[in-house]
C-alpha cells in the first residue's frame, strides 16, 4: 500500500496522530515538503512528542524515515530535535535526509523577520523561521542544498556568492546587520558533519521500497488551504501540501499511489491572517479553542476557531483526489445544544447581486464577501472519549459524521475522539 496523508483544511488537523497510527503499519515513512514552521503532536506510550522536521515514523525503530527533497531544513533545528528525541530513547539508525533538500541559512531567517516587519499591517503572518526566503532562493536557483553543505569547497564558494547579495539586501534595503561568511561557514560545516551519516537519495529508497511491495506512507506539513497554488494566497506556505506535492517532494510518479487520506477536524481552525467565513468571535469559539487545545505546536499561537466548513473540505477532496477522510477531535464538540455546518457560501458582488455557491473562490476579495450558509444539527451531551467503535457513539454524533460525509462528497473512514492512538475509531 502506497498512501499519501494530507491536511484538508488550514492545517493543525491532527495529522500527527493519524500518521502515527498508520506509520506503525508502514515500512517507509516520507516527509515530502515544508520545514520547521509546522509540527505534529504525537502521543506514544503515554508520552507526548512534538515533532517538527522528523517524520512521525521515527517512534517505530523498524520503520525507515525519510526527509524528501521538497523539504527545507534548518540544520540547527533538526540536530536539536534529534538530540532531544535521542534523550528519550529514540534511535535514528533509519533516518535518511535527501541530499537535494534545501538548507535554511541564517540570512533566510533574518530576511523573513525584516520582510514581515516591512509589510507592517499587511504582513502574511509567517512563523519567521526562514521558510519562504529559502523556497524563494530555491526557485531563484541560488539556494544551497544538503549535498552542497557536505562538500566544504562547494559550500564556501556558493555561500560567498549568495551572501554577497543577501548582505546588500539586508543592510541597504532593510537597514539590518550583515552576516560574516566565515562565521556562517564554520557553524554550518559543523552541522554538516553531524548530519552527514543521514545523507541519502530518498527517491531511490522510496522507489525500491515500492518495487518490493512494501507499505510506504507519505506525510506533509500544513494543509490544502495553505498550498501555494490551491490555498488562500498570499496567506499560504511556500510549498505544496496537497497530495501531488508528495510526488514532487520525494521524486516518485503519481502512478504508484494507491490511496489519499485527507485529515480534517470536526470544526475549522486557522492561524495567521486571511478570510475565514465560519470564524467564531463569541463564547462558542472560545470554548472550542480551550476544549480542543487549539494552540500551535510550533509557535504556541492561539488558533482562530469556527464551525466545520464543507466548502473548504469539498475543495480539498477535489484538488487532492482524496479517497477517504479522517475526522479528528469529534470529542471537542460534546456538550453543545446545536452544531452548525457550512454547506455553501452566500456571496454579494460589488453591484449588490447575491449568489450562492458550493465552490471555494480563488479571490480573497471574493472570499471576504462570502457568508456561510449553515445546516443546523442537534448536538450531544455524552462524553465520547471512551468509545471504542463508531457504533458506540451517541446517535447524534453518528448523524453528524454522516452529514459531513454527505456534504464533503467523501467517505469518512476514521473518527478521532481523543489525542491518543487508541482514541481513533475506524469504520
Amino acid at each position: 500500500m502506497v498512501r499519501i496523508i494530507a491536511g484538508a483544511q488550514w492545517g493543525d488537523e491532527g495529522k500527527g496522530k493519524i500518521i502515527d497510527i498508520l506509520a506503525g503499519r508502514a515500512d517507509v515513512v516520507v516527509r515530502s515538503q515544508g520545514g520547521n514552521n509546522a509540527g505534529h503532536t504525537v502521543v506514544f506510550d503515554n508520552k507526548t512528542y512534538k515533532l517538527h522536521l522528523i517524520p512521525s515514523g521515527i517512534l517505530y525503530k523498524d520503520v525507515i524515515c525519510c526527509i524528501g527533497c521538497g523539504t527545507v531544513i534548518d540544520p540547527k533545528v533538526i540536530i536539536e530535535e534529534i538530540e532531544t528525541l535521542k534523550a528519550c530513547g529514540i534511535t535514528f539508525d533509519n533516518l535518511k535526509i535527501d541530499k537535494r533538500a534545501h538548507i535554511i541559512m541564517p540570512y533566510h531567517i533574518k530576511l523573513d523577520e525584516l520582510q514581515e516587519a516591512y509589510r507592517g499591517g499587511s504582513d502574511i503572518g509567517t512563523t519567521k523561521r526562514g521558510i519562504g526566503p529559502c523556497y524563494t532562493d530555491k526557485t531563484e536557483r541560488c539556494g544551497i542544498r544538503f549535498c552542497d553543505m557536505l562538500d566544504k569547497d562547494v559550500f564556501i564558494r556558493k555561500l560567498a556568492e549568495t551572501m554577497r547579495l543577501k548582505n546588500e539586501i539586508i543592510t541597504k534595503v532593510y537597514g539590518g546587520e550583515a552576516f560574516s561568511v566565515e562565521k556562517v561557514a564554520e557553524e554550518y560545516l559543523g552541522y554538516a558533519e553531524k548530519l552527514r551519516e543521514y545523507a541519502a537519495d530518498v527517491s531511490v529508497i522510496t522507489y525500491e521500497a515500492i518495487k518490493e511491495g512494501k507499505n510506504v506512507l507519505f506525510e506533509g506539513a500544513q494543509a490544502t488551504l495553505l498550498d501555494i497554488d490551491m490555498g488562500t494566497y498570499p496567506y499560504v506556505t511556500s510549498s505544496h501540501p496537497v497530495a501531488a506535492g508528495a510526488c514532487i517532494g520525494t521524486g516518485v510518479g503519481p502512478t504508484v499511489i494507491d490511496s489519499c487520506l485527507g485529515i480534517a477536524k470536526s470544526y475549522t481552525t486557522r492561524v495567521g491572517k486571511g478570510p475565514f467565513p465560519t470564524e467564531l468571535f463569541d463564547e462558542t469559539g472560545d470554548t472550542i479553542r480551550n476544549v480542543g487545545g487549539e494552540f500551535g505546536t510550533t509557535t504556541g499561537r492561539p488558533r482562530r476557531c469556527g464551525w466545520f466548513d464543507a466548502v473548504i473540505v469539498r475543495h480539498s477532496v477535489r484538488v487532492n483526489g482524496f479517497t477517504e477522510l479522517a475526522i479528528n477531535k469529534l470529542d471537542t464538540l460534546s456538550g453543545f445544544d446545536t452544531l452548525k455546518v457550512c454547506m455553501a457560501y452566500r456571496y454579494t458582488d460589488k453591484d449588490g447581486n447575491v449568489f450562492v455557491t458550493r465552490n471555494f473562490p480563488a479571490s480573497l476579495e471574493e472570499l471576504e464577501r462570502c457568508e456561510p450558509v449553515y445546516d443546523c444539527l442537534p448536538g450531544w451531551k455524552e462524553d465520547i472519549t471512551h468509545c471504542k467503535s463508531f457504533d458506540e457513539l451517541p446517535e447524534k454524533a453518528q448523524k453528524y459524521i454522516e452529514r459531513l460525509e454527505q456534504l464533503t462528497d467523501c467517505r469518512i473512514s476514521m473518527v478521532g475522539v481523543g489525542p491518543s492512538r487508541e482514541q481513533n475509531l475506524e469504520r
